[in-house]
């Protein structure tokens, strides 16, 4: 049995261990929840190479006690070179999911780092940007153990990246083999980039040596992906969206996000009034709610300059009433669509002074594009692939336009006090796992390790999946499937535990400075308490 973390100086939650500890370092040091995270966020990039890198997108929620959360955007847009023409010329009738082509949006995470600690320059003396960067630096100059995890995805992608551009000679053994469980992968290159960041800052990822080099390799390996693109990039500081529940008020990003899924899911499961948790009416009243938020989110998500709606208004209560209404507590509406896939980490830290940070980084799919820019070891993400080529489609291609993304961190302010900070990785998994973990913990009383240890299910598509089937782990009651079957959910049973449900995890801090926090068992990860 794993049990929720408790501290009183700090607490910190990530996919792998290692990440955790370079964060808890930084705060044991007397840094801040957002240093510490920039210094998880350095340490995931190198240890979880498969789920994440510095060559991909982020977003942040970032609550400081006294004032409203903060978000900020670190979404990289399509290159002005990336035209519905361009890839139509080369023959393509769909964006291509690996290889130089797959390449073709800014990498935006690095740009949210260095936000992120200017939102936090008032906050006190900062630490140095090199000791920030330090233990990830270590651990791709000394190599870190590959996991079960990386291994399994290396072996079941392998046919498609190792003809992509660095692949091979990046995560591979010598002889072009997958890394087993517990080989050293050692990463020189990728070391040397974030040692030049750490001595002459972030910025120089895109105006400076190290944006010269990801050009250079990009455009050579074939990439639409330019200078010019790199140096206009800056990341965004945003209002979360947010919503009211008895509990409290929740958060989250706005589009290009899904994140105002995640809030109408809650919302609108509010609604139904349900008393009894881990009930047949908890978990079809969050699928339901699930298939009414993503119907929306589907016909319309997208930039939001390229919006022709407001998602806020559909935060709003006579909305949310109505849209209530649709749902039936007997029966399953039918469920073909198009899902969202998406391999990314989530990571939360909390400081001693109250501040919470929630933060998610990602490359879209495992490995991204698989092109490993020459020199420098970053992986470049396949984000833009998310696009279509079709001019009618609400995420149509255009130079410039910011792709979908299922990316979204989430916050809750609840009304005992308490700041929460969670999520959860996979795609269309990410606001499904949400509600599951915080109407369990928030709505029912459930500790928080508990709630994510939990039972899970995923309705769609995920981690490379096909079906859009509801997906339960095989833990749940045989008469709660039955039931699920019985009205009308086409239910498929998976094993327990399975990394398809995602790697979720949870931080917290009450009003009295006591902190909790929790990893899941599914992932490499802890959370660590000072």
């Amino acid at each position: 049995m794993i049990y929720t973390k408790h501290g009183r100086n700090g607490m910190i939650s990530a996919p792998h261990h290692l990440a955790a500890e370079a964060g808890a370092n930084v705060l044991r040091a007397g840094g801040n929840a957002v240093e510490a995270m920039v210094a998880a966020a350095a340490a995931i990039a190198v240890v979880y190479p498969h789920m994440n890198s510095i060559g991909g997108d982020g977003f942040w929620i970032i609550s400081e006690p006294g004032k409203e959360p903060i978000g900020i955007d670190a979404c990289g847009p399509a290159a002005k070179l990336a035209s519905r023409d361009a890839y139509k010329e080369a023959g393509y009738e769909a964006i291509p999911a690996r290889g130089a082509h797959a390449a073709l949006t800014v990498a935006g995470t690095i740009g949210g780092w260095a936000a992120a600690l200017e939102s936090a320059s008032s906050w006190g003396k900062a630490m140095p940007l090199s000791d920030l960067l330090a233990e990830a630096i270590a651990h791709a100059c000394g190599g870190v153990s590959v996991t079960q995890g990386q291994e399994q995805l290396t072996h079941e992608k392998l046919d498609e990246l190792k003809a992509v551009s660095g692949f091979v000679d990046t995560y591979c053994s010598a002889k072009g083999d997958v890394l087993v469980e517990g080989a050293a992968l050692k990463q020189s290159d990728l070391a040397a980039t974030l040692e030049h960041l750490g001595e002459v800052g972030l910025d120089d990822f895109y105006r400076g040596d190290i944006a010269r080099s990801l050009a250079d390799g990009l455009q050579r390996a074939g990439s639409f992906v330019r200078l010019e693109d790199l140096e206009a990039y800056h990341a965004m500081c945003s209002i979360p969206l947010s919503v009211g529940l008895n509990c409290g008020r929740i958060y989250n990003m706005p589009p290009p996000t899904q994140g105002v899924s995640s809030l109408m899911i809650l919302a609108l499961f509010e609604r139904l009034g349900v008393k009894v948790g881990e009930s047949f009416e908890h978990i079809h009243g969050l699928v339901e709610a699930t298939k009414q938020a993503f119907m929306l989110r589907n016909a319309h998500v997208t930039d939001p300059a390229h919006m022709s709606v407001d998602a806020a208004s559909w935060l709003k209560s006579d909305f949310l009433d109505a849209r209530a209404k649709n749902i039936d507590m007997r029966h399953a509406i039918p469920w073909p669509y198009v899902p969202k896939p998406g391999d990314t980490i989530w990571m939360g830290a909390a400081d001693q002074s109250g501040r919470v940070v929630s933060f998610i980084q990602s490359t879209y799919w495992e490995y991204g594009s698989g092109v490993v820019v020459p020199g420098t070891g970053v992986v470049w993400q396949n984000r833009g692939m998310s696009f279509s080529l079709d001019p009618a489609h609400p995420n149509t291609l255009e130079p410039g336009k910011r792709p979908f993304h299922t990316l979204n961190p989430a916050l809750a302010r609840l009304e005992d006090g308490r700041t929460l900070a969670y999520g959860n990785m996979g795609g269309e998994g990410q606001p499904q796992t949400q509600a599951a973990v915080f109407s369990r913990h928030v709505m029912y009383g459930v500790p928080l390790q508990e709630a994510i240890t939990a039972p899970r299910w995923l309705l769609g598509r995920t981690w490379g999946d096909d079906t859009t089937s509801l997906k339960l782990e095989s833990r749940f009651d045989d008469a709660l499937i039955n039931r699920l079957i019985a009205a009308g959910h086409d239910v498929e049973l998976l094993e327990p535990f399975t990394s398809t449900m995602g790697h979720a995890g949870a931080v917290s801090v009450s009003r009295y400075g006591a902190f909790e926090g929790a990893s899941d068992p599914r992932s490499d990860g802890a959370a660590v308490a000072l």
